[in-house]
């Protein structure tokens, strides 16, 4: 993954190394341990790119595989710029 950028309601717009900009979905995580740890926007927002993954402080992460899975295309007119 090459960005991420943190959006209302706990989803995230994600751009892979191929190029393609998609949108992940973390609602359903957040019930989860470790995960009910970033509930919140203040800590949901503190996402950043490492190791090709999403990584949040306190060592929180999800598998790269899963983003890309489990995500949706992102439309040409939804495409905003993400950052690291």
């Amino acid at each position: 993954m090459k960005t991420i950028a943190p959006r209302p309601d706990f989803h995230l717009d994600l751009e892979f190394e191929n190029g393609e900009r998609r949108r992940f979905d973390m609602r359903p995580l957040l019930a989860m341990k470790p995960w009910n740890r970033i509930a919140t926007p203040a800590l949901f927002e503190r996402v950043r790119v490492e190791y090709g993954t999403a990584v949040w402080p306190g060592d929180i992460d999800i598998a790269p595989e899963t983003l890309y899975d489990d995500s949706v295309p992102l439309p040409d007119d939804q495409r905003q710029g993400a950052s690291e």
